[in-house]
């Protein structure tokens, strides 16, 4: 038996208490001769939720990559795909770093998007898996099988999202129906039977802005019903729900929420985002990532979640502390819930993957994000003040 008591500690900075960890769950009490950690008083959440990233593709560690993409999307996954080649990029060791990262600022949990292509054929999924084990027990690594150079652009491609989704990938990826594919029914047809075929649920990146984007979403949502998939349906991104057409926004809304599905937000400063105020109204499950960082893309990014709210806070005009509360939940139990993440949170029998923040009250937390004094998975230290217990390769 593995017993812990976190002494002098505010669980979502209510008043000080201990809380006892016993066989990494938290419990309500812990035996003589228990560890005994002075938490100084500071705050403890549930671990951080990173559901949206890319794992596969980040240049830590790297030398500096001079960035000259042009400007649109398929600009920066063409440049990507070559780039990969030219640096030698290994999935494994790259996607080690970045997990590495998150760790280190307290995140628990992570949903990658790994790139699926004819290009590189399974080479990131492998790479991302061979990860996973490497770090089993430290951070928890969901796979989404992502075709991001496209599948009926690609011929080939939807095979080797087939194997991705036999090797162990957990949902099936998809990307700008129309305006990557230029094909909203073959792609979406695709993903869909993809997913019937496997049981697996989906998580679609959706790029397209307007009333392009809200059409492909709302092909997304027929075939949700059509296939019973009601709570098995993310969407990433979703940039036409920051439309300025509020009332076309506010029915596509209700059909979200009728049908249970997920809204991911990263909340980029170049992009009309979904608001996150009016989704917590509807009822929608709202998460959060990173997505990619430091890549070919851009230099910006440091995995941070407790960052990430801030941005979310930022963007979406979050003042009031409750405001703020709710784009930390969004990196906390919003991202655990659409994740299926089993026993999260700080009651007794919650698994004990949390950590502890800097500051008086939630909001400052969010707005310092200060270093993370200690962070833990499964009762287990992974993280000291502001460091990962492991080095990253």
């Amino acid at each position: 038996m593995t017993a812990k008591t976190l002494k002098n500690v505010r669980p979502m900075a209510g008043p000080a208490t201990d809380l006892h960890i016993v066989d990494g769950h938290f419990a309500a009490s812990a035996p003589a001769g228990a560890e005994v950690i002075d938490c100084g008083g500071r705050i403890l959440i549930p671990g951080l939720i990173e559901a949206h990233t890319h794992l596969d593709k980040s240049l830590l560690g790297l030398p500096w990559y001079r960035n000259e993409v042009g400007p649109r999307l398929i600009d920066k996954i063409n440049n990507e795909r070559e780039v990969k080649v030219s640096l030698g990029l290994d999935p494994q060791v790259q996607s080690e770093r970045h997990a590495i990262l998150a760790m280190s600022h307290g995140c628990t949990h992570i949903r990658s998007h790994v790139d699926v292509d004819t290009h590189h054929g399974l080479a990131g999924i492998e790479g991302v898996m061979a990860t996973r084990e490497k770090l089993a027990g430290m951070i928890d690594i969901e796979i989404v099988a992502f075709p991001q150079s496209g599948m009926m652009t690609r011929p080939g491609t939807a095979e080797l999202m087939d194997e991705a989704l036999s090797l162990g990938a957990e949902l099936v990826g998809g990307i700008d129906p129309c305006g990557m594919e230029h094909d909203p029914k073959g792609h979406l047809d695709t993903i869909f039977a993809l997913a019937d075929k496997h049981g697996k649920p989906i998580d679609i990146h959706l790029h397209e802005r307007d009333s392009l984007g809200w059409f492909s979403m709302e092909e997304i949502i027929d075939r949700t019903v059509a296939l019973g998939m009601q709570g098995k349906v993310s969407i990433s991104h979703a940039f036409c729900l920051g439309a300025v057409d509020r009332a076309y926004v506010k029915d596509l809304h209700e059909k979200l929420a009728e049908n249970r599905i997920h809204i991911l937000t990263t909340a980029p400063a170049s992009a009309p985002v979904p608001l996150v105020k009016e989704l917590k109204q509807h009822g929608i499950l709202t998460g959060a990532g990173c997505d990619g960082i430091r890549d070919t893309w851009g230099p910006y990014g440091n995995s941070d979640m407790l960052e990430k709210a801030m941005q979310i806070g930022m963007r979406n005009n979050l003042r009031r502390d409750d405001e703020v509360e709710l784009a930390l939940d969004i990196c906390t139990f919003g991202g655990a819930a659409i994740l299926g993440v089993e026993d999260y949170g700080l009651e007794i029998g919650c698994r004990a993957d949390c950590v502890l923040v800097e500051g008086e009250t939630l909001a400052e937390a969010v707005a310092t994000h200060r270093p993370r004094k200690l962070a833990f998975k499964g009762g287990e230290v992974i993280a000291r003040d502001g460091r990962c217990v492991i080095e990253a390769p």
